[in-house]
């Protein structure tokens, strides 16, 4: 499958969000979902030895990120999901464009997620 390049000229809310394959998450008990991410690497594994600590790190989302990465299909695109926020949150995700753009990049950055174009 050969990967539409993203380039700079690109309109971003076109982009589609793509939660990476394998990508460990759950949704709580509250609703609010939770990444998961495995600490089997050698380096943690060394310091797991001389620290505690958790063998799967845990990134509780918020109500709003939350809504953001259940509303990531792989189909609907930024644009798309800025929607569903302005309907689910109204006034409480303004400025939302702004607001909803970092947050995706802060999930790519992350490598949780991939942004692709549209599929002509």
């Amino acid at each position: 499958m050969k990967k539409n390049k993203i380039k700079k000229e690109d309109n971003f809310l076109e982009l589609i969000p793509v939660i990476k394959e394998g990508q460990d998450w759950k949704i709580k008990d509250d609703g609010l979902v939770q990444i998961l991410i495995p600490r089997n690497g050698l380096i943690d594994k060394l310091v797991r030895i001389f620290v505690k600590t958790p063998k799967i790190m845990k990134i509780d989302l918020d109500e709003v990120g939350s809504c953001v990465w259940k509303a990531i299909d792989g189909k609907r695109n930024i644009a798309e999901i800025g929607n569903i926020l302005k309907e689910e949150f109204g006034e409480k995700v303004e400025p939302l464009y702004e607001r909803l753009g970092t947050y995706i990049n802060i999930l790519r950055n992350n490598k949780f997620i991939t942004l692709e174009k549209a599929r002509d």
